[in-house]
């Protein structure tokens, strides 16, 4: 009896100790929480090593979100609609089974007239480790309200304005490490739409997400692991990209994946050294007979062509350059396990040593 009792004071401790070392906050559009923003919900937050927890009612966010600060999540109230464009969302009236929504314009050559580097050129800017994203919906709706190209004056300069220009939902600066983002849609009308940028020691997983955009829709520099996404893309030039150049252990692992988009779309590039491998993955029949390419340019890729498909399929038959390139054995290093052992658990420090505002259809 003593044990028993002794033990049940030990879990109560423990629970405790669990419980106050996180904090919870709420965000309601509605005025039923204490917090009706969800950046007012985050600027409330200490910057320390305990963990934080937002919750967020289901309801449209226009707004832009910063996180500079560690071991913050952000979680919906509800698992938003998969593998829908963000037009299909609207038309068909389904905006209100999306959860929450944030959404905000923004076009990132506008946004450079006056800045200096990216920091704010996304809706969710995040330059912090230990961060979650959950349930949630991310919409730059910039290149879906333009009506028209058009030009405009930065600083001296004529920039276009197009649809399709580089218009990031999601865009991380390092330090960004161990990113989860889970149940989430990303959506634009144009390039780089979901940008996980920390090419020297990023790590990210995305779990059963939508992403739509156009060229290098999905991104990533460093390692980065994606599973069950449903890509939708707009361009002919790429689907996909990467950027590894900063180690050779650093990959792109696509598994369970859906790629669908504009007739004629390809599935991938790169400018610098890469290393992608997909599993398991499912291409539409619009998709081009174009193998991932590498973009002519004066950067010096290191170790080769790292391109490798296992048990992937087509719509319409498949096209020989996505056949098999690598064994079951060799596979196993792609696995989530293998893929960020050791830096998930032991990151490396940061060192600042790469200009991540670049583009990845820069030729530096």
């Amino acid at each position: 009896m003593i044990r028993t009792v002794g033990f049940q004071l030990l879990l109560g401790f423990i629970f405790c100790q669990w419980a106050s070392a996180q904090t919870v906050v709420t965000v309601a559009k509605d005025g039923s929480a204490p917090f009706h923003s969800i950046q007012d919900a985050i600027n409330s937050l200490r910057d320390d090593g305990t963990k934080k927890i937002i919750k967020i009612k289901s309801g449209v966010y226009p707004e832009q979100i910063f996180l500079s600060k560690n071991n913050i999540s952000l979680e919906g109230d509800r698992i938003p609609i998969y593998g829908k464009s963000w037009e299909s969302l609207k038309n068909t009236g389904q905006m209100e089974k999306a959860g929450v929504v944030i959404q905000f314009p923004i076009y990132r050559a506008i946004f450079r007239c006056s800045h200096p580097d990216d920091w704010g050129a996304a809706v969710v800017n995040i330059r912090a480790n230990d961060i979650s994203l959950k349930n949630l919906t991310i919409a730059n709706t910039f290149g879906f309200d333009l009506q028209q190209a058009d030009t405009i004056d930065c600083q001296g300069k004529p920039v276009e304005v197009s649809r399709d220009g580089h218009q990031f939902a999601l865009r991380t600066m390092p330090p960004t490490q161990r990113l989860q983002v889970k149940h989430c849609n990303f959506y634009s009308l144009g390039g780089d739409t979901v940008s996980p940028w920390d090419v020297e020691n990023g790590t990210y997983v995305f779990t059963d997400c939508t992403m739509e955009g156009a060229v290098d829709l999905y991104c990533p520099r460093g390692w980065a692991y994606a599973s069950h996404i449903y890509f939708i893309c707009h361009n002919l030039n790429a689907a996909i990209w990467h950027d590894g150049s900063a180690d050779s252990t650093a990959v792109s692992v696509i598994q369970d994946s859906k790629f669908v988009g504009n007739p004629g779309f390809k599935l991938g590039r790169f400018h610098r050294d890469a290393q992608i491998y997909l599993n398991n993955c499912h291409f539409s029949k619009e998709m081009a007979d174009a193998e991932i390419y590498q973009v002519a340019t004066q950067n010096l890729v290191q170790w080769g062509k790292r391109i490798f498909y296992k048990n992937c399929t087509r719509s319409g038959g498949a096209y020989a350059w996505f056949s098999d390139n690598i064994t079951r054995k060799d596979a196993r290093q792609f696995s989530r396990k293998q893929v960020f052992q050791p830096r998930w658990n032991t990151p490396v420090p940061y060192q600042n040593k790469v200009n991540h505002n670049i583009l990845p259809n820069s030729p530096k």
